[in-house]
Formats: C-alpha cells, sequence, structure tokens
C-alpha cells in the first residue's frame, strides 16, 4: 500500500558490522539505518532505552524502535498505554500473549491416548488451550475452549507434525536473535506506533501484521473474506484491498481494546527474503507507471543520484536505476524518507516486542497459509489465492532475477545492503544470498 515518505526525528538502528574489528564484540546493540564510511552512527539519549513498565498485561522486552508518522491525526506517537496501578499490573500480567503451541505426539495413537486425560486450564477459558490434535478434535466448533484450532486433515500425520516443529523452530530462532542483540532486554509499553500495520480480523480472532511484498494484499483478502465482508478473494479488487479502509488498524482502539486483542487473539506474519522483497518493491514501484512513487521518491533519488540527469527525467521521476535506489536506501542523509515497502520486518511488526503466535515464509506461502487457516478454523473452502493481481504477466520476483539485479551492484554495496536487512536474514534464518558476504 503506497505510504508517504516518513522523516523521522532519530535514525533507526541494526547492527553495525562494518569496518569493525570483532564487531559481534564492537557494537553489539548499535543499531543504523544507513552508513557513512566506517562511522558507527550514535545512538541519541532519548533513544537508548531503559527499563520501564509495560501495559497492563503486556511484560515485554525490547530495544526501542523508530516510531512512524503515518498514525492517523492526532494519536500520540508515544501513545497513552501507561499503567494505571501496580495492582491491574499484576491482575492482568497472566493474560499476556501466548504462542500458538499445539502439542503434536510422534505418533497418532499416542495422541488419541493422551486427549482423553486433557483438561483445559479454567485461567485460559478463552485464550489458546495448549492440547493434542487428538483433543481439538474432540471440543465441539462452539466451545470457547477450542476457539483457535479445529481438526485438521493433517494434523495427526507427519506433515502436520513437520509443520508444527518449523514453527516450534521458526520463533526460536527469532526469539534468539532477540535476544542476542539485546533487541528484548528492556521492558517497554505497546504502544500505538508498534501495532499500527497490525489488521484485525475479530470474527476468527486473528491478528495480521502487514509485510509488503510479502503476499500481504492476498493475505488482507482472506481476512475479509473471512470476517463476511465478501464472499470470494477473486471478487475483491486491489484498490478495495489497499483503499477501502474494510480491514481495522490494531491502533485505532483504545487501549483496553490493544491490550484485550494482543493477549487473547491469534498474532501472525510472513515474511520474505530482504533482498528478493526489496527488488520486488524496486520493480513494483520504479518500473511501472507510478503517480505517487515517481514523482515523490523517482524526483528526489534523481536529482541526488544522477549526474547530468535530463530535465525530463527531473520533471516526472521516471526511470529510476536500481543501483541510483540502493544509493538512496543506504544513504544516512536520504533526500526523501523510509517507505514501508523496503523497511525492516523489526520496524514493521516488531517481532522483538510481540510474541507472534506464527510466522510464516512467502517462499512456502501456500503450505504456510493453508496451515494457519486450518488452526484458526477458517471455513473449509477458504484457501490462500495464488493469483497476482499486479502486472500479472510479469514474473514473479524469484532468487535468480534478484540477482540479476544486485549483479549491477559492486561487493561494497552488496555487503552494505546486507548489513541492512542484517536483522530480518538474522531473527528470520534466511542464507547469506551472495558468497562473499560476512
Amino acid at each position: 500500500m503506497p505510504m508517504g515518505p516518513t522523516n523521522s526525528r532519530a535514525p533507526a538502528f541494526v547492527p553495525w558490522r562494518q569496518g569493525c574489528v570483532g564487531w559481534r564484540k564492537c557494537v553489539p546493540d548499535a543499531w543504523s539505518r544507513g552508513y557513512q564510511g566506517h562511522t558507527v552512527l550514535p545512538v541519541p539519549d532519548t533513544y537508548l532505552g531503559s527499563t520501564a513498565t509495560l501495559c497492563p498485561g503486556l511484560k515485554f522486552s525490547i530495544r526501542p524502535q523508530q516510531p512512524y508518522n503515518d498514525l492517523p491525526p492526532g494519536s500520540s506517537q508515544d501513545g497513552d498505554l501507561k499503567p494505571p496501578t501496580e495492582k491491574v499490573t499484576r491482575d492482568l500480567s497472566s493474560r499476556a500473549p501466548r504462542s500458538l503451541n499445539l502439542r503434536v505426539p510422534d505418533r497418532p495413537q499416542a495422541a488419541l491416548n493422551m486427549g482423553a486425560r486433557l483438561r483445559p486450564r479454567q485461567r485460559r477459558r478463552r485464550l489458546l488451550i495448549k492440547k493434542t490434535p487428538a483433543a481439538a478434535a474432540a471440543v465441539p466448533a462452539s466451545s470457547s475452549a477450542g476457539a483457535f484450532v479445529r481438526p485438521a486433515p493433517w494434523a495427526v500425520d507427519g506433515h502436520g507434525v513437520t509443520l508444527h516443529r518449523s514453527q516450534q523452530e521458526r520463533k526460536r530462532v527469532m526469539r534468539e536473535a532477540c535476544a542476542k542483540y539485546r533487541a528484548s532486554s528492556g521492558r517497554r509499553a505497546v504502544t500505538p506506533r508498534h501495532v499500527s500495520r497490525i489488521f484485525v480480523e475479530d470474527r476468527h480472532r486473528v491478528l495480521y501484521c502487514e509485510v509488503p511484498k510479502a503476499g500481504c494484499s492476498n493475505w488482507k483478502r482472506v481476512l475479509m473474506v473471512m470476517a463476511g465482508l465478501a464472499s470470494s478473494t477473486a471478487d475483491i479488487q486491489h484498490n478495495t484491498v489497499h483503499y477501502g479502509g474494510a480491514l481495522r488498524r490494531l491502533d485505532t482502539f483504545d487501549r483496553q481494546g490493544i491490550l484485550h486483542r494482543l493477549g487473547t487473539y491469534t498474532k501472525m506474519l510472513f515474511v520474505r527474503e530482504p533482498f528478493e522483497r526489496l527488488v520486488s518493491a524496486f520493480r513494483d514501484k520504479f518500473e511501472h507507471p507510478n503517480s505517487y512513487y515517481h514523482p515523490v521518491f523517482g524526483k528526489a533519488i534523481l536529482a541526488r543520484y544522477r549526474a547530468n540527469a535530463s530535465r525530463e527525467a527531473l520533471r516526472t521521476g521516471a526511470g529510476v536505476r536500481f543501483p541510483e535506489f540502493v544509493q538512496y536506501l543506504l544513504d544516512v542523509h536520504r533526500p526523501v524518507g523510509m517507505d514501508i515497502h523496503w523497511d525492516h520486518v523489526g520496524r514493521l511488526c516488531s517481532p522483538c516486542l510481540i510474541d507472534y503466535d506464527f510466522v510464516g515464509k512467502f517462499e512456502s506461502m501456500e503450505e504456510d497459509a493453508n496451515f494457519f487457516l486450518s488452526l484458526i478454523r477458517a471455513p473449509r473452502n477458504l484457501t490462500f489465492p495464488r493469483f497476482k493481481d499486479r502486472h500479472s504477466q510479469e514474473a514473479r520476483t524469484t532468487a535468480r532475477i534478484a540477482h540479476q539485479y544486485f549483479a549491477q551492484l559492486s561487493a561494497l554495496q552488496r555487503q552494505r545492503t546486507y548489513d541492512f536487512y542484517y536483522m530480518d536474514y538474522l531473527m528470520f534464518n534466511y542464507s547469506k544470498p551472495f558468497a562473499d558476504l560476512y
């Protein structure tokens, strides 16, 4: 979804690695949006973070993240989520978000034997109950205890076990990455700016964090069908998805509404290999006519990074080349602000602050998406759509296409781009796309 540039008061930060000797010890929790030479940008005192009391019921840890400037008019960037009393904090602390944890036994028969002995915990009656697939199948559809789980065809077979264990591994890697760089070391309050990219579907109690260029358009279509706003994903046009306002964002609710949904809904996000996502965004926004990105971003990029740019290019902003776009991305003094289509997942979804129950990947979209739909008891005839609604005649951006674009860059530019997205590579366990990266 096109968004305006977000000029911020202070730079966002990712681990600085280039130019440091023994960089893992050099600045383990320094964060930087762009680089200039081998200088590590100083962290302003207001961004160093400190131990702070979390909102009632939500005790998370995170290093400070860069605020967005795309909040609705009148919204405070710091938010109002302050604990009114210590007592309320204690009372709600047991209702912090829980992970989507389905204990799948190694053998289906073991699940059948175990299911009869399971009893849901009373205090989690309306939350996600940890159970085996057999126990989930025994819960009636109308039962509040089974609100998040439905019996799936693969729930007790080997494939279901593999998908479940894959989720456990993804969440483990993500938590370890956050802990390694102290991204969750200080208690921080969840404010509206942290949840501004999260969309809400109340009927099935789902929160979806939008990561552009990682299947977000089709995921919004799925949520609209689940909410009863459309009968089929194929009936929903692209502009309706992004500009129709059918789905509410989590930051439009009051404090109590935000806390309640974070504590009781199933939270999920889908991610994509960072270099492929970046190339996909460039192809979409700069290689096709665009009435927003060309005049806003294109003109500024050409004026700053193209020597002897023609008057026509400066007038329209069309014709930006990929090396010029990367120059803009890495420039700490970039002439126009950041955009959600190429921003870090860490800034979009705050995965070190919000405990996501499900982490899907664009590379295994169909399998992950349909597994998730089964877990949340979505309609059985609803599957994730495969179609590409924008530039449908153009091939999707693959690893091979991304390599062709990055071959236009110098080794130093590729390294700096990898450093820029380093936390995304680390949190979501993506391999280095080029052998010469370190």
